[in-house]
């Protein structure tokens, strides 16, 4: 490659994953200068990061912006640049006397490299090109492979997201919900990769316990319905009924014939004798075992739990050599929450379930992130570990007395 110019024309685009200014000529200014594409305002730009002592300097650029802040860099300030691209990495070398040795190679960043997206720390100002600060919303870092990965894509309007404020009507992610899109986008990928799981050539019932608001309802209906073809007939059952008449009419708005929404309890549900797949996000407290424990009744082949609240162990557990510990209340909460559900993965393992236990989101949105994903193989682990374990630290887990209760009916053939 001839020039800087033509350089900054291949390697400084969307494509860019990172560029590094470094070894700087002067001691009393930045040590190095990371830049990174961003999204601004809707808006592609490319944020420069100046590492000057203890302090990150941040500037935001357009392209050709930035392009001639790194000629100048490289001209007085830094003596290297080194650009990692999705396609192609660079290398710019500057030497005392002024000449300038440039070099390109395929990348070797790993497939699966993505840089998720973040915002700003309160510490990390937003600061124009011109070195002022601005009140502006924080940048979203460019997540290259992730964005590509997203199912439900940025820019191609989705009426229930219009609706649920998530989305424009353009398309365009509204800044403040764009959590809820990674999260709803998130979902659908623990749904893809079940996916094979699921018969194609009938209808597929699915259940969701406590929808809410149901941002996720509709998007498993728009997602296997209108964009994977499936023949699905979704339920979504929460006890708030103004939730219940909102989420009705929206779907009747849609069209969408096969998506239903009533009012009613988790325990005492008796709407249909057999499902597909049970979805169960941030029920509270108990009202997840008994979602786990009707899941497993009707035999659901697919069962996706987001537990919340989980209280019940908090106030069992006992243990004298854990008693230093539990001793403070944070870490019991915290330690009879995992072990909450670590007692409802091993329960299902029982029942014939190969489960696992995921993050669902980030823990800074919210602590209750543990995703609970159980598919049915038949093959069932033994009890006795699991069995010892609760009684060692003495609870009796609400999953445990309906699997019991469940195991004892079919026992006497009722």
């Amino acid at each position: 490659m001839k020039t800087l110019q033509d350089f900054f024309n291949k390697l400084i685009n969307e494509q860019l994953i990172q560029a590094v200014l470094s070894g700087p000529r002067h001691k009393d200014g930045a040590s190095r200068v990371k830049i990174r594409p961003v999204e601004l305002r809707g808006e592609i730009c490319y944020q420069a990061s100046a590492f000057v002592g203890t302090q990150v300097l941040h500037s935001n650029y357009t392209r050709e912006e930035v392009c001639e802040y790194m000629e100048k860099a490289l001209d007085g300030s830094f003596s290297q640049l080194q650009v990692q691209g999705t396609e192609t990495d660079g290398t710019v070398l500057v030497s005392k006397k002024g000449k300038m040795t440039i070099k390109t190679r395929h990348s070797s960043a790993p497939a699966a490299i993505a840089l998720e997206g973040t915002k700003e720390t309160a510490k990390e100002a937003a600061v124009s090109g011109k070195g002022q600060k601005e009140n502006v919303p924080p940048a979203r870092i460019l997540s290259h492979n992730r964005v590509k990965q997203y199912i439900l894509k940025e820019g191609l309007p989705v009426p229930f997201l219009v609706d649920l404020g998530v989305m424009t009507a353009g398309g365009k992610i509204v800044a403040s919900r764009y959590d809820k899109f990674r999260q709803i986008n998130r979902f659908l990928e623990y749904i893809e990769d079940i996916l094979p799981q699921l018969p194609k050539d009938r209808e597929i019932t699915i259940l969701d316990f406590g929808c809410g608001k149901s941002y996720l309802t509709f998007a498993m209906y728009y997602y296997l319905r209108e964009l994977r073809g499936y023949d699905v007939n979704i339920i979504g059952l929460d006890l708030k009924t103004d939730v219940i008449r909102k989420c009705s009419r929206l779907a009747e708005s849609y069209g969408y014939e096969k998506l239903h929404f009533y009012q009613g309890d988790i325990a005492d549900y008796e709407g249909v004798s057999a499902v597909d797949m049970v979805v169960t996000l941030h029920a509270c407290d108990t009202a997840t075992d008994f979602a786990l424990a009707k899941a497993v009744e009707w035999g659901a082949k697919v069962i996706l739990s987001v537990p919340c609240c989980q209280h019940e162990l908090n106030r069992q557990i006992k243990n004298e050599m854990l008693a230093p510990v539990l001793h403070y209340g944070i870490l019991k909460e915290r330690m009879a929450a995992l072990i909450t559900d670590g007692i409802r993965a091993q329960l299902l393992e029982e029942q014939g379930y190969d489960t696992q236990i995921l993050e669902f989101i980030d823990m800074e949105h919210t602590p209750k992130n543990l995703l609970i994903r159980a598919v049915k193989t038949g093959r069932k682990t033994p009890k006795e570990s699991n069995a010892a374990m609760m009684e060692a630290i003495h609870v009796s887990p609400t999953l445990a007395a309906l699997l019991k209760m469940q195991s004892s009916s079919e026992g006497k053939g009722e």
